[in-house]
């Protein structure tokens, strides 16, 4: 397994709110978690933060070799659990800190086999080379107008209240997070970003830029093309490679 991976401020704001982490376990199997954060004062830096910083120390205390699926889903599901008790807990305890929050993807991969929980809009995507797969599905009000038929999908991506989410870490002291399980097939990447990449570079360019840079250079070649294109956000990329033949 390979992994790639990037954070940038973008062209406007001042201050990158967004985090991530990646690791490697024994056997092979890798980690990553990104977060993007959001609330008054510093709250989004602390948010983002303090959310990364307890599920990276979560998936390394608690993997174990030959771990199923059901105790990987466990695993990864308590750490997010955790982590929202623990943002939420500092929010409460710090008045300038009130209704701070992030947005979370975390993956494990094991031998070809991604688990994922998220919360928000941040997302992952299975790229094989070919096409953009949106594995995870935002939490947000123009997804909800989506679903309910109110608008297209080509009308959420323009909507005035696109970055309105429903669902994030740290914001109550219960987090219903969404989990999936997705194969990576030899050749195939899983990308993890926030909306500052996905707002300012459509899925479809994805497979293109991947194969003008090469896996290396993919998470530097993503955050220059959405600069390129105004930088709005904070941008965090994290890609991993199922090099395995």
């Amino acid at each position: 397994m390979r992994v790639a991976a990037k954070t940038d401020p973008g062209q406007v704001r001042r201050a990158n709110e967004d985090c991530y982490s990646v690791g490697e376990l024994p056997n092979g199997v890798v980690w990553a978690v990104i977060c993007d954060g959001m609330g008054g004062a510093a709250g989004g830096n602390i948010a983002s933060q303090t959310a990364v910083r307890y599920i990276a120390e979560a998936i390394v205390a608690s993997w174990q070799e030959h771990m199923s699926p059901r105790a990987a889903k466990h695993l990864l599901v308590s750490a997010l659990d955790n982590a929202n008790l623990r943002v939420y807990d500092l929010a409460q305890a710090n008045e300038e800190l009130t209704g701070m929050g992030t947005t979370v993807v975390a993956v494990i991969v094991d031998n070809g086999l991604a688990y994922i929980a998220h919360a928000g809009d941040s997302r992952a995507y299975l790229c094989d080379g070919r096409e953009m797969i949106q594995l995870t599905k935002d939490h947000s009000v123009v997804q909800v107008m989506v679903d309910s038929g109110q608008i297209t999908e080509d009308e959420a991506k323009t909507h005035p209240r696109k970055n309105l989410i429903t669902r994030a870490l740290g914001v109550s002291d219960t987090l219903e997070a969404d989990y999936c399980e997705e194969e990576l097939p030899p050749g195939s990447l899983l990308l993890l970003c926030t909306d500052g990449l996905t707002n300012a570079v459509a899925p479809e360019e994805i497979p293109g830029i991947l194969a003008e840079s090469g896996f290396a250079d993919l998470a530097d070649a993503l955050v220059r093309r959405a600069n390129e294109n105004g930088g709005p956000d904070n941008i965090t990329v994290v890609a991993v490679e199922n090099n395995l033949q």
